[in-house]
């Protein structure tokens, strides 16, 4: 794998802890990075993506497994070679900039100032779009301007790898878009790879290459963007991931059925017990409906439609609605399938329709 700039081999970790039980924070992860590319690391809070990117970047060995850079064992439970000597960059949530240096100073921090050094610090502020700022202060920059700071600050090295912890997070949404986007030109210019954690699907699809979803210290899908919206996984990736409705799924009167319907699915397939039903927003359509069990309890302006929260029992539902619609919260309503909508029933991956 010559053209592997990262690999993590079996790796757990864990935290002291007086309990008797392991308490395990990451569980067997195993993904590469290749050369040049970009992987997200994608799940909720607690899921232990930002101790992996502690692990990769130094900051603590693994308790079992091994991390490669470039097929060099930098970390495993004896082994442990120093933050500053793996070259690789971090960017951090807070961006972690020197209150006491300007600009050019926090850029510059940690690097020879010989010539060759000093011409690429200048021309990553100048590909940043910060140069002109170099001699202000942390406290004179806004929040995009210091993200940037803290990225030039991280590639100035000439470091091959770049991790960034939530590097958008506080960031009004503007700023959020226009730097995201550009990221990926920038580490190509530095023909850098890099991982960015998120907690943001549409953020981690839509500018990686790769995306490594966790969920409770386990790794639950690994592909390509397209791969995870065509072929989910499990249950998990369609609803954080895709914020795609599911339901559990019964077999009554020789059909498969919902609460809000039956699949067209042949009598003769298997589907399991713990099997459910995955459909997008658009496959359902809601209606008052003063003696049905959903009920409506939140209600969003899309521009050109309502995304509508309906609940019954434990479950849960969302449905885009034209704005002629008129249910307010706390109404009553009646939940239908829309015919010739497209649904998914997982584990099995039967793709069907309603």
């Amino acid at each position: 794998m010559l053209n592997t700039e990262l690999e993590v081999q079996n790796v757990w970790h864990e935290f002291k802890s007086y309990k008797t039980n392991n308490n395990w924070v990451l569980k067997d992860i195993n993904f590469a990075l290749k050369t040049g590319e970009l992987v997200g690391l994608l799940g909720p809070s607690g899921c232990g993506k930002t101790t992996l990117l502690r692990l990769i970047a130094g900051f603590e060995k693994p308790k079992k497994g091994l991390i490669k850079k470039n097929g060099q064992i930098i970390s495993d439970f004896h082994y442990l070679l120093p933050p500053e000597r793996r070259q690789i960059g971090m960017v951090f949530q807070d961006y972690a900039l020197f209150p006491h240096l300007n600009v050019w100073d926090n850029v510059c921090f940690g690097i020879s100032k010989g010539e060759q050094s000093i011409n690429r610090a200048k021309w990553l502020l100048n590909l940043l779009g910060i140069y002109e700022f170099k001699n202000r202060f942390p406290h004179e920059l806004s929040g995009g301007q210091s993200q940037r700071v803290a990225l030039a600050r991280a590639l100035a090295p000439g470091t091959s790898l770049v991790l960034l912890d939530e590097p958008f997070c506080a960031l009004d949404v503007e700023v959020r878009s226009r730097l995201r986007s550009e990221l990926s030109s920038v580490l190509k210019s530095c023909s850098a790879s890099a991982i960015l954690v998120t907690h943001d699907p549409h953020e981690a699809l839509a500018i990686c290459d790769r995306v490594a979803v966790l969920r409770n210290g386990v790794i639950q899908q690994y592909s390509t963007p397209f791969n995870m919206v065509s072929n989910p996984t499990n249950d998990f990736i369609g609803q954080f991931v895709l914020q795609r409705n599911i339901l559990p799924i019964q077999y009554i009167d020789d059909s498969f059925t919902t609460c809000i319907g039956k699949l067209n699915l042949p009598s003769d397939i298997s589907v399991s017990s713990k099997s459910v039903c995955m459909f997008d927003k658009n496959a359902i359509r809601i209606y008052p409906s003063s003696n049905n069990n959903f009920t409506v309890i939140a209600k969003e302006y899309r521009i050109n439609h309502y995304v509508y929260t309906v609940v019954s029992d434990n479950l849960k539902l969302r449905s885009e609605m034209s704005l002629d619609t008129h249910l307010s919260i706390g109404d009553k309503c009646k939940v239908e399938t829309i015919n010739e909508k497209d649904f998914l029933v997982l584990p099995e991956k039967i793709k069907s329709k309603f």
